[in-house]
């Protein structure tokens, strides 16, 4: 049981739901990364995404395209991202994902990727860029591991989930639109039956995400799963801010408080 259980039991102990909260490593500043990481915390995210900056990010709407090209032109390094998160396990242990692209880890050598991923702490991966029918190449390095590959599930996966999510831990991430991360054109307009849908598929807990951004975006979705992701409205925040940690907790703090604890 790594992390990433142990904190949804936790809170579905407490009948209480999951923030997820995202963050480009590197923007501003790779130190900046562990200040916003510990502020989120304090402003009540459960689990952090850390996103690995990447020049070509497909999933990706133009906020997170912006915090990506910023922290490469600062010349962000994955080893550098690693020593952070090994410094940010000295001295907590909320639960951390990467979302990184397939080619980075190609490029860093799989199997030494996912081993780094383990010494530092990194509890799960999340990959947009690969399907479930290339996971292999990945998950025989996963496998015994402590990290967690979380799958994706689109609104247009439909017969494909029961695939999707098979052998997988950690959380079910699905997608509210059609469209790329901080789209504003509202969500799929049948996104509760589609969330609904996926619960026949799996036991691990669901979170959904894409294109919310306010304290009633996660009020509207925390009722129907388990856990709430907010990503491109917090880069930018921090982007609004340069990074000032004060004002993504409180950012933070405002969408927390709009969890909604009942089943």
């Amino acid at each position: 049981m790594n992390r990433i259980d142990k904190k949804f039991n936790e809170l579905k102990s407490q009948n209480k739901k999951a923030l997820i909260t995202y963050v480009t490593a590197g923007d501003p500043s790779i130190d900046k990364t562990e200040e916003i990481i510990y502020a989120k915390e304090k402003g009540g995210a459960s689990v952090i995404e850390i996103g690995i900056p990447f020049s070509d990010p497909l999933a990706d709407g133009p906020v997170i395209q912006n915090a990506a090209q910023n922290a490469l032109e600062n010349g962000v390094k994955v080893n550098q991202i690693f020593k952070c998160i090994e410094n940010v396990r000295e001295n907590t242990e909320i639960p951390l994902v990467f979302l990184v692209y397939f080619n980075t880890i190609l490029a860093y050598g799989v199997e030494e990727f996912v081993k780094e991923c383990n010494d530092v702490g990194i509890d799960g991966l999340i990959i947009p860029d690969l399907p479930y029918e290339e996971q292999e190449e990945i998950m025989k390095y996963i496998k015994g591991s402590d990290v967690a590959l979380i799958p994706l599930i689109a609104p247009t996966s439909k017969d494909r989930i029961k695939d999707i999510v098979k052998d997988k831990n950690g959380f079910v991430y699905c997608i509210s639109s059609l469209g790329v991360t901080g789209m504003k054109d509202g969500f799929y307009k049948e996104v509760d039956e589609f969330l609904s849908s996926v619960r026949e598929y799996t036991n691990l807990p669901i979170a959904v995400g894409f294109g919310i951004s306010t304290k009633e975006d996660v009020k509207r979705f925390s009722g129907l799963v388990d856990g709430v992701i907010v990503g491109s409205a917090i880069v930018k925040k921090v982007s609004d801010s340069n990074g000032d940690p004060k004002e993504v907790e409180k950012f933070v703090k405002e969408l927390s408080s709009g969890l909604n604890y009942n089943k």
